[in-house]
């Protein structure tokens, strides 16, 4: 399966921010929609980091509460690490397991597309065992 395959049947929606965005404000809509990470874009619409639940929380540990104050800028990952919406899903895995991250914007002809969490990544990999344990029993019976 590849990327655009799986963006197909999950949707495209992406909580994006701007750099001048708070923490306590990010913070407030990761918690609200229920996602791992924001991708923070440019005045020109371009990505230019991505900010996740590990980044804050080690802010708010590094800074205190004060950093809830702060702009998403002074912990977003900047050098991000994207993918094409023709990468399959085992490429994906190894990007996330070298980068050792959840999150992978999915980035075309210059423009955000959609995000791929590790939780996508996770439930097309059992999807896929599922299936081959079905044809296998197919196999085996008949």
């Amino acid at each position: 399966m590849i990327v655009s395959e799986i963006l197909s049947n999950k949707g495209r929606n992406v909580f994006t921010t701007t750099s001048n965005s708070t923490l306590q404000n990010v913070a407030s809509v990761l918690a609200q929609k229920k996602i791992g990470a924001a991708v923070v874009m440019d005045d020109d619409n371009r990505v230019c980091g991505i900010a996740s639940e590990r980044d804050i929380v080690r802010e708010i540990a590094r800074s205190g509460p004060a950093a809830l104050d702060q702009s998403i800028s002074s912990c977003m990952t900047q050098k991000v690490i994207s993918c094409s919406e023709t990468e399959s899903v085992d490429a994906l895995m190894e990007k996330m397991t070298k980068g050792r991250f959840r999150h992978l914007p999915v980035i075309e002809n210059g423009e955000l597309t959609g995000i791929i969490s590790i939780g996508d990544v996770v439930k097309i990999k059992i999807q896929q065992a599922e299936h081959e344990a079905e044809e296998m029993k197919r196999y085996i019976a008949g």
